[in-house]
């Protein structure tokens, strides 16, 4: 049997398996059993072997829920959070959390968290959702713990405390929480509250960067650019660039750009510059814009245009961007100067046409 053959005999297996279940679960479902009707939602819920219907779904979360199944609650609480099968509703997703943490079920307990520290649903209430993200940080839950760090880094009903949050971030990265890892990079990178250490900043963006997080191989990059925490190593900052850009990263595509417009690590090349810039600037990052107006202003890569020069620092300096203010306001001062030089001339002009003799 070849590869191919033994591949779809493998998967006709694994049909197989899903629609005897979805058929065992709806028999189930039928006779009024929480699991059986909990199993028969997922299925449709996540189109598992079954088309996807959420309305369905929902009637049988219900029904379960009603009999006291947790899970079934917590996906009643997802489905009004997120607008699956019946408008979004907080309030309802509030209601089905708080009966599934009641209960001892840590995500419902981080998700009610969640939505309590963003007032969705019900007041914001910062102590509380702390109390909810310990509760599921108690079952060991990285999501919680994570959001307890965050809580502590954003001054969130407590004092803000970087080193606390670096605390609650190890707990979470050592399950592999990729964000969190990352943002153990940078608090060893700015130094607040604990020791700066770039050599513990590269250790934490490399575990996230070497799993794929894109803010990740940005900072890697960054660290490879400035020599900190390792030897400067230019060509390889662009390669980690290279990597948090082609999936879309718009701080990386303009270090990308800079580099190449400066010849940093790369022989300098306008033209590649301005197409890593333009890929920036169609996600309105500030830099990109400011810099794609510099080089219009001053004819690199591209025809001199001062024109599309002003227009790119006017968007950039919308966003606060202050080298675009100054060169924003620098282009229509020369203008104004320009114009109001012309209207002088035109004037004196016309004073001259009026004391002409006249034959």
């Amino acid at each position: 049997m070849s590869k191919m053959e033994e591949l779809l005999r493998q998967q006709a297996q694994i049909a197989a398996a899903i629609e005897t279940e979805a058929v065992r679960a709806r028999d189930e479902a039928a006779k009024g059993a929480a699991q059986a009707q909990y199993d028969m939602a997922v299925l449709m819920h996540f189109a598992r072997g079954v088309p996807q219907n959420y309305v369905e779904a929902m009637k049988l979360y219900q029904l379960a829920a009603a009999q006291g199944l947790t899970e079934a609650q917590l996906n009643l609480g997802l489905m009004f959070e997120n607008g699956q099968g019946t408008p979004e509703d907080f309030v309802q997703a509030l209601t089905w959390y708080k009966q599934a943490a009641t209960h001892g079920n840590g995500e419902a307990q981080w998700r009610l968290g969640m939505l309590c520290e963003q007032g969705k649903g019900a007041k914001q209430d910062f102590q509380f959702a702390m109390q909810c993200y310990k509760m599921a940080a108690a079952h060991g839950l990285a999501e919680a713990q994570f959001a307890i760090g965050l809580m502590y880094e954003n001054h969130h009903g407590v004092e803000r405390d970087y080193a606390k949050a670096a605390e609650w971030h190890k707990q979470a990265a050592a399950q592999g929480h990729l964000e969190a890892k990352t943002r153990l990079g940078q608090i060893y990178e700015h130094g607040v509250d604990i020791k700066q250490d770039f050599s513990q900043a590269m250790h934490w963006f490399r575990s996230a960067a070497d799993a794929g997080y894109t803010t990740a191989q940005l900072h890697v990059g960054l660290l490879y650019e400035h020599g900190q925490g390792v030897a400067e190593d230019l060509h390889e900052a662009l390669r980690w660039f290279k990597l948090a850009a082609s999936k879309g990263n718009a701080d990386a595509q303009t270090k990308i750009g800079f580099m190449y417009s400066n010849g940093r690590g790369v022989k300098q090349d306008y033209h590649l510059a301005m197409d890593w810039y333009r890929l920036a600037a169609e996600k309105d990052h500030v830099g990109a814009l400011s810099n794609l107006g510099f080089m219009y202003e001053h004819g690199q890569g591209v025809e001199e245009d001062e024109s599309r020069a002003l227009n790119y620092y006017v968007r950039a300096a919308k966003k606060g961007d202050a080298y675009a203010i100054k060169n924003r306001d620098v282009i229509l001062a020369h203008r104004a100067a320009h114009e109001l030089h012309q209207a002088e001339l035109e004037a004196k002009k016309a004073a001259l046409e009026a004391h002409k003799p006249s034959k």
